[in-house]
């Protein structure tokens, strides 16, 4: 890194104009969206084990749910949200099939198809259908999360189907029934056809992907045969989102129970975590620990993935380069500003004011944890370098001088 590199002008970065939003990328031509499928409404078991032979010969499935939020009463009058699985919509070439799982008590010949690891699930926003399909006992073995594609290729405000749909067809989706009562029976045709819809354009969508984008579907590929390498114990927790302390007191608790030895541990434990994660969710959760933490040291780690080819990882290193205050970065992160993705030319933009602010910004007042409690010294000077910063945090939480 260059250590000559003048630092960028805050006056300089708050007049500049604002970043320009969307997409500035080229893509490529419109495809030709699949044609109509038969579409089978299925809410008898003999009907349902007829579309399960047609689904068992499929190679690709994609699914769509449509679910209500529901309310449950846990103790007392206390009540809980919870979602109900109304309708299931599998699409295969030349079928789709709307499944009524409120009149289908017994889904277990559905579930043999999405936990059979040779067929792949294709799902647009994988995270909520798939709670709701599990709680009825539809695991998915092998699946695609096509909005994460999407967002990987795009960025995040261009990843709703609606959105690639433009992209991919120039089609125009209609929306307007997103948030019905899907509960509601008979349902009109109407809204059998857009629930339809839903799972028919999400396999053209993959089709198109597959075309052009091989690379962000294999990164948001899940299967169970899929894993990462281990992490150090004390990182799992910010990875999947259950700690619920901060990164300096799990650092100092993990010190205590001897699961870290040393200062070096820490940044060699963020290191190799950053060299096997494989799913971006984690990296860019790591790569939040690690500047919550000040490991400046990881700079250089961090550095190369300002050039990956996942838009969503790119926007993640800036953020946290920015954090971390590495002015060396600086000529890279200027040569993010022209990404043609809207988040990271954005998230850019936040790190190079964090940079031309970090010598004027005042140093926090130093806070001690006792008993529980945070409590600050105002007007004591902290005298921390940079570098050292997160050691200063640990040693005030301690309570160490």
């Amino acid at each position: 890194m260059n250590d000559n590199i003048p630092p960028v002008e805050t006056e300089q970065l708050d007049n500049a104009p604002a970043v320009l939003p969307g997409y500035l990328g080229i893509t490529p031509p419109p495809g030709i969206p699949l044609e109509r499928s038969t579409r089978t409404w299925v809410d008898r078991p003999e009907e349902l084990l007829k579309a399960v032979n047609i689904l068992n010969q499929a190679p690709v499935v994609a699914v769509d749910a449509e679910f209500t939020q529901i309310r449950t009463h846990v103790q007392g009058d206390s009540q809980s949200p919870s979602h109900r699985l109304a309708l299931l919509q599998l699409a295969v070439e030349h079928h789709c099939y709307i499944i009524d799982t409120l009149r289908l008590n017994d889904l277990s010949p559905l579930a043999a198809v999405l936990a059979n690891p040779a067929i792949i699930v294709l799902l647009h926003g994988a995270g909520a259908d798939l709670r709701v399909m599990s709680e009825r006992g539809l695991d998915v073995a092998h699946y695609y999360d096509l909005e994460a594609a999407s967002r990987s290729i795009f960025g995040q405000q261009e990843s709703s189907l609606a959105a690639m749909l433009r992209r991919a067809f120039n089609v125009r989706l209609d929306k307007s029934l997103q948030r019905t009562d899907w509960t509601r029976r008979p349902l009109p045709p109407a809204m059998v056809a857009y629930a339809a819809r839903d799972a028919e354009m999400t396999l053209a969508l993959y089709s198109w992907l597959e075309q052009h984008y091989v690379w962000a579907l294999k990164i948001h590929e899940h299967t169970n045969q899929v894993k990462s390498e281990p992490v150090a114990a004390w990182i799992e927790p910010f990875l999947n989102g259950t700690s619920f302390v901060s990164p300096e007191v799990a650092v100092v608790n993990a010190k205590a129970r001897g699961i870290i030895l040393d200062d070096a541990q820490i940044v060699s434990d963020c290191r190799r975590a950053l060299s096997v994660l494989i799913q971006l969710m984690y990296r860019s959760r790591l790569l939040r620990l690690i500047a919550d933490l000040s490991l400046v040291q990881l700079a250089p780690d961090i550095e190369p993935l300002l050039q990956a080819p996942y838009s969503d990882e790119r926007a993640a290193s800036a953020r946290t380069l920015g954090r971390l205050g590495v002015q060396e970065s600086q000529p890279l992160l200027q040569a993010l500003l022209q990404d043609p993705v809207y988040d990271v030319r954005k998230s850019a933009q936040t790190a190079l004011r964090n940079l031309a602010r970090k010598e004027t910004r005042s140093p926090s007042p130093p806070s001690k944890l006792v008993d529980g409690v945070r409590s600050w010294t105002i007007g004591e000077a902290n005298n921390a370098e940079d570098g050292n910063d997160w050691k200063a945090r640990l040693r005030s939480i301690m309570g160490d001088s």
